[in-house]
């Protein structure tokens, strides 16, 4: 039986996640990708609370959607750097690190984020 595109990337994401954990020095960013929108949340594993997110929904922004994603990366940067969070652990989610994610990834380090 052959794997769908969701369980290869859900098994990606299993391997990611085992080596990949957030912590209040150093979060983790994880992106979400879908058909139409991407998403992007910094999440403080130990603790369970999101300290920042930003969205295409949330963010109204027009143009190609590797400019849409490059926009919300930078987004969540600049809500990141206001609260004092410089330094991330990219979580690229089961993903492919090219086209939207690569440009989101671009954005937040463009704001200052590092990872």
């Amino acid at each position: 039986m052959q794997r769908t595109k969701q369980d290869q990337r859900k098994r990606i994401h299993k391997r990611i996640r085992k080596s990949v954990q957030g912590t209040g020095i150093r979060p983790r960013l994880c992106v979400y990708r879908s058909n139409k929108e991407i998403y992007g949340q910094i999440i403080d594993d130990l603790s369970g609370v999101t300290l920042a997110q930003a969205s295409s929904r949330a963010i109204k922004v027009s143009g190609p959607k590797v400019d849409q994603a490059k926009q919300i990366g930078k987004a969540l940067g600049e809500k990141a750097k206001a609260q004092n969070i410089d330094a991330v652990v990219f979580d690229r989610n089961g993903y492919l690190y090219h086209g939207r994610v690569k440009a989101f990834a671009d954005g937040a380090r463009e704001a200052g984020l590092q990872f």
